[in-house]
C-alpha cells in the first residue's frame, strides 16, 4: 500500500498546539478523514490505518475529468484531497496480529481517532478501557452518526441522511422545488471540523492535568 503522504509543501515555520504530536487515524471517507488531515497539515504526524487488500475505498472513487493514472497508485482525487501529509499502514483488526499492532502503536501516540459505529471497537478487542490500560493518557476521540448511546446510536452515520434529518435539506434548492443535496458534504466536513476543535481542548486538556479521555 502506498503512504498517503503528500508533501508537495513542507514548512519548517509550523508553529501550532498539534505540532508534533502523533495521531492514529482508524477513519474513512470523509468526515474522520477531513479531520485528521487538519491535525497533519498544522504538525501532526497522522498514520493512517486501512483495510488490507484495497485500503480506504475513497482511493478508488474516480471524479469526473480525472486521468486513468489514480488506478496505477490506488490514489483518486477524492482520497488525495482529505489525506494528505499522512502516512498509512494496512491492518487487519479481526486478526490478533492485526490487534497486537494497533495496540504497540497506541503506546506512542497520543490520539486515536475512529469513525465506527458505537461499540464496534469494543467488539474489536480494542474499546477505551483497553487503549487506556495500554496508554493511560491516551485521546479517543470518536465519531458517529447519532452518538454513542441512545436508540439509533447503533445506526450508521452519512453526510446525506444528517443533511435531511437535520434539516438543511430542507433549506436548499428552489423555493417550491424538492429537498436538494448541497454541492459538497456539508455536514461531514462540518462535523470533521469541530472534532479537530475537540481533539485540540483535550491535548490542552491533558497537558495541564495528564490525563485522556474519550469522547
Amino acid at each position: 500500500m502506498s503512504a498517503a503522504s503528500h508533501n508537495s509543501t513542507t514548512s519548517s515555520a509550523r508553529v501550532s498546539v498539534e505540532n508534533g504530536y502523533k495521531i492514529l487515524d482508524l477513519t474513512r471517507v470523509l468526515a474522520g478523514p477531513f479531520c485528521t488531515q487538519i491535525l497533519a497539515d498544522y504538525g501532526a504526524d497522522v498514520i493512517k490505518v486501512e483495510q488490507p487488500g484495497k485500503g480506504d475505498e475513497t482511493r478508488y472513487w474516480r471524479i469526473h475529468g480525472e486521468s486513468e493514472k489514480w488506478k496505477e497508485e490506488g490514489i483518486s482525487c477524492y482520497f488525495a484531497c482529505v489525506n494528505r501529509n499522512k502516512r498509512a499502514i494496512t491492518l487487519d483488526l479481526k486478526s490478533e496480529k492485526g490487534r497486537e499492532i494497533l495496540l504497540d502503536l497506541v503506546k506512542k501516540v497520543d490520539v486515536i481517532v475512529d469513525n465506527f459505529v458505537p461499540g464496534k471497537m469494543d467488539q474489536l478487542g480494542i474499546g477505551y478501557d483497553t487503549l487506556s490500560k495500554v496508554n493511560p493518557s491516551i485521546i479517543h476521540a470518536s465519531i458517529s452518526g447519532y452518538g454513542a448511546g441512545g436508540p439509533y446510536s447503533k445506526r450508521a452515520g452519512y453526510d446525506i441522511i444528517a443533511a435531511a434529518e437535520g434539516g438543511l435539506l430542507h433549506v436548499t434548492g428552489e423555493a417550491q422545488g424538492p429537498p436538494t443535496k448541497p454541492g459538497v458534504g456539508l455536514t461531514d466536513l462540518c462535523t470533521g471540523l469541530f472534532m479537530h476543535g475537540a481533539i485540540v481542548s483535550a491535548l490542552h486538556a491533558r497537558n495541564r492535568t495528564g490525563k485522556g479521555q474519550k469522547g
